[in-house]
C-alpha cells in the first residue's frame, strides 16, 4: 500500500487514523465489514499484532463493533452527524509578530505540541485569527488558543463555545467560561527564584518587574511577585516596596533591567541580590553591574526567568527559571486529543511546575 505518514506515528495508530478518515470521507458506511486482521496486516504491510491492536482500539473508541464468527463492522454512530475526531491542531493567536515566537516559551511549547501530534498522526499548524477573530473553517479541528488580557474580546470565546469549537487556552485562562486551560505555575516560579537567593543567605532581595505600577502588572508578573512575597514571608522577612522596581513597557527589553538595577543600587540600603522577572531584564542588570564596577556574584547575585538559550553563555552564566513549556504544549494537545468529551461541562486544567536552573550569577550573600 502507498502510505504517506510520519515515521514517528505508530503503525497501529496510522491504521486507525486511515480507517477513521475513510469513515469521514464516506468511503466506509455504517455496518460495512472491515478486512480481517490478517488481510489488514497485508494491506498495510505490517504484523497481525499491529492490525489486531488497531482493531481493538477502534472497538474501544466506538468506531467499529465485532460479531463473533462474522467479523468487524463499522459502528452506526461512527458515521452519524456527530462530532468527528480531531485530525488537525492549530495554535491560534492574534496578530503577534513572528519574531515573538522565537522566545523559548513558544519554541519549546511548539515542540511539545508537535510531539503529541506526531504520536497520534495529527497535523499541527499555526493560525492568526486576525482582527476578525476568524478560526479555521474545519469545525472538528483542535484549537490551542493564545489570548492577550488587555485587548482580546472575551465575548468571542462565548461564541466559539456555542459553536462547540474544541479549544484549550494556554498562558491566560478563563475558568468562569469552563474552557480547558494549561498554564505555567508562575507563583511557584517566583517562589523558587526567591527561595534560591534566600538559601544563599540573602535577606535584602530586590525584584525588577514589568508594568505601569504595582497595581498594573499583568497576570504572569503578578503571580511571580506573589511567589517572591511568599518566599519572604516564610522566612519572616517583611515585604519592602522600596525593593520593587517596576519598569514600563509592552515587551521585555534589556534596558529595563539596566534601569531597574540602577534604581535599586541607588537606595541607601541596597539589596545584595536581585530577582529579575525575565532573562532579558537580568541581562540588563548584569550589564549595569559591570558598568558600575559591581562584581557578580561576589557583591550582588542576579537571577532571571525564562532560561533563554544565551543565559548558558553569559559571563557569568545566568541562574534562571525554566518554565517547562515543552510540557505545557504537550499537555494542551493531549487534553484536546484524549481528554475532552463532547457535551461534557467539566473544566479540564493543568499547571506546569517550573524548574530552577542554578548557574554562576548567584552566590552566597556578602559578609
Amino acid at each position: 500500500m502507498d502510505m504517506d505518514r510520519s515515521d514517528k506515528t505508530p503503525m497501529y495508530r496510522y491504521i486507525m487514523n486511515d480507517i477513521k478518515r475513510k469513515i469521514e470521507a464516506g468511503e466506509l458506511n455504517a455496518h460495512d465489514p472491515l478486512p480481517t486482521q490478517i488481510d489488514l496486516a497485508k494491506e498495510y504491510n505490517t504484523s497481525e499484532i499491529t492490525s489486531r491492536r488497531a482493531l481493538s482500539d477502534l472497538v474501544q473508541e466506538g468506531y467499529v463493533y465485532r460479531i463473533r464468527g462474522k467479523g468487524t463492522f463499522i459502528q452506526e454512530t461512527a458515521v452519524s452527524a456527530g462530532p468527528k475526531p480531531i485530525r488537525t491542531i492549530f495554535f491560534a493567536y492574534q496578530n503577534h509578530e513572528v519574531s515573538d515566537f522565537n522566545h523559548p516559551f513558544f519554541t519549546d511549547m511548539f515542540d511539545g505540541i508537535k510531539a503529541a501530534c506526531d504520536e497520534g498522526g495529527i497535523a499541527f499548524h499555526m493560525w492568526n485569527i486576525g482582527e476578525d477573530y476568524e478560526l479555521p473553517q474545519d469545525p472538528s479541528a483542535g484549537i490551542i488558543l493564545l489570548t492577550t488580557m488587555d485587548s482580546f474580546d472575551q465575548s468571542r470565546l462565548s461564541v466559539w463555545l456555542r459553536e462547540k469549537r474544541r479549544i484549550v487556552t494556554v498562558h491566560f485562562y478563563y475558568p468562569h467560561l469552563g474552557i480547558p486551560y494549561v498554564i505555567v505555575d508562575n507563583l511557584t516560579g517566583g517562589y523558587l527564584a526567591t527561595q534560591h537567593l534566600l538559601s544563599l543567605g540573602h535577606r535584602r532581595i530586590g525584584v525588577i518587574l514589568t508594568g505601569n505600577s504595582i497595581l498594573e502588572i499583568n497576570q504572569e508578573f503578578s503571580l511571580r511577585l506573589q511567589g517572591y512575597r511568599l518566599a519572604l514571608s516564610q522566612r519572616q522577612i517583611p515585604f519592602d516596596s522600596e525593593l520593587v522596581a517596576i519598569m514600563s513597557g509592552d515587551h521585555e527589553r534589556v534596558s529595563m533591567g539596566n534601569d531597574g538595577f540602577r534604581r535599586l543600587m541607588s537606595l541607601d540600603n541596597r539589596p545584595t541580590a536581585i530577582f529579575a522577572t525575565s532573562d532579558y531584564k537580568a541581562f540588563g542588570a548584569m550589564n549595569a553591574a559591570k558598568e558600575l564596577g559591581i562584581k557578580v556574584p561576589q557583591e550582588i547575585s542576579i537571577i532571571g526567568y525564562d532560561d533563554v538559550k544565551i543565559s548558558e553563555y553569559t559571563y557569568p552564566t545566568l541562574s534562571t527559571v525554566n518554565q517547562n513549556t515543552y510540557k505545557l504544549g504537550q499537555r494542551a494537545a493531549e487534553i484536546l486529543l484524549y481528554e475532552m468529551k463532547d457535551g461534557e461541562n467539566r473544566l479540564l486544567k493543568d499547571e506546569i511546575v517550573p524548574t530552577l536552573v542554578q548557574r554562576d550569577s548567584t552566590g552566597p550573600a556578602p559578609v
